[in-house]
């Protein structure tokens, strides 16, 4: 919704609703970015006097990119537009400082960003991979776990549990599914329920349609087998990277690229516009949520302190963690019933 608000400055007003709930209300200088120009805007605190309205338009999309709100509109003409978010220090004292800006999606494609693509400079990433991975992939400068995934064969870490899985398949791999195609589907469902997922191939689509290397099934077979997947799957990610280095790659990249969204958020009015990780009820995410919390635990703790500390994880989760530590040679357990006490062992 666009107001008129009689600003000299600001002149109008506009506001994102759900129903009667604001989501996002800013002061704005133009009623819409001319082309190639983008509009300075403020937060309105909402204590200002109401406005004349100029416009009510239905919202088809809202969704966040990092520091960007993008925003559909349901109309034919002017009806793509984006809210960057940036945080500035101040260069006379502490603190840092708000600037927004809303952009047209005309100016973002005549926009070029000169940048250069460098190596991450986040804290380190954990990276879990399948204990039944043979010849894993590298990840240089992240900390590598072996365990037992639910699903995939690598996985980001998050303190929330898992923030990205892969499947990975070689070509050989691909073609051997193929005569378990059912269960494979069953594999890929349970994929897609991550939000962040993808299945990456070392190989690239035309070596599934060369008749030279498929043995016994025709290119015309796999080529249909490969879109079922797709039309199966909407949520889920196929990415054909044509070799093993280009997967590895790719992998380490979009692991990157997640845990660098899950650090920058937009503040919107209270109102939380993160997509849920993964979903709350498994247990295995719970477990991996507390294998990443381990290194800030104490030396030794008890199984109530745990529960005292993590009230939301089951307490069978808490024990299956406990047990995976146990197994894993980090803990040792003293004594036993609710006092027993679980220490941590040193690791050389």
């Amino acid at each position: 919704m666009l107001e008129r608000i009689g600003g000299k400055r600001f002149p109008y007003r506009l506001k994102i609703l759900e129903e009667d709930r604001v989501l996002l209300a800013l002061k704005v200088q133009a009623v819409w970015p001319g082309a190639g120009t983008q509009v300075f805007c403020l937060r309105d605190s909402g204590q200002g006097r109401g406005g004349e309205e100029l416009e009510r338009v239905p919202v088809v999309s809202l969704r966040r990119y990092g520091k960007r709100l993008a925003v559909v509109l349901d109309r034919r003409v002017n009806k793509r537009c984006d809210f960057l978010f940036l945080k500035k220090p101040y260069k006379t004292k502490e603190g840092e400082y708000e600037q927004i800006f809303w952009r047209t999606h005309q100016s973002l494609r005549t926009s070029r960003k000169r940048f250069v693509t460098g190596p991450w400079k986040g804290p380190p990433l954990t990276i879990y991979v399948d204990i039944d991975e043979k010849y894993p992939w590298r990840f240089p400068g992240c900390r590598v776990e072996r365990t037992h995934l639910p699903v995939g064969d690598y996985a980001l870490a998050g303190g929330k549990g898992l923030l990205a899985v892969v499947e990975r398949k070689t070509f050989d791999n691909l073609l051997a599914e193929l005569g378990r195609w059912d269960a494979f589907h069953q594999v890929l469902g349970e994929l897609e329920v991550y939000p962040q997922n993808a299945l990456v191939i070392e190989s690239s689509y035309g070596d599934f349609l060369d008749p030279k290397r498929l043995h016994h099934y025709t290119p015309s077979f796999v080529a249909r087998a490969l879109a079922e997947i797709s039309a199966m799957h909407p949520r889920l990610k196929v990415v054909f990277a044509h070799s093993r280095k280009g997967a590895n790659e790719w992998c380490r990249r979009f692991f990157e690229a997640v845990a660098l969204q899950s650090t920058e958020s937009i503040p919107v009015q209270g109102v939380d516009l993160e997509e849920t990780v993964v979903p709350k009820s498994r247990d295995s995410d719970l477990i991996f949520a507390l294998m990443e919390q381990f290194p800030r635990l104490p030396p030794s703790f008890t199984l109530g302190e745990l529960r005292e500390a993590f009230p939301h994880v089951p307490i069978e989760a808490i024990r299956r963690f406990l047990g995976r530590m146990k197994a894993a040679g980090k803990v040792r357990c003293s004594g036993r019933g609710p006092k027993a006490r679980w220490m941590k062992i040193q690791q050389d």
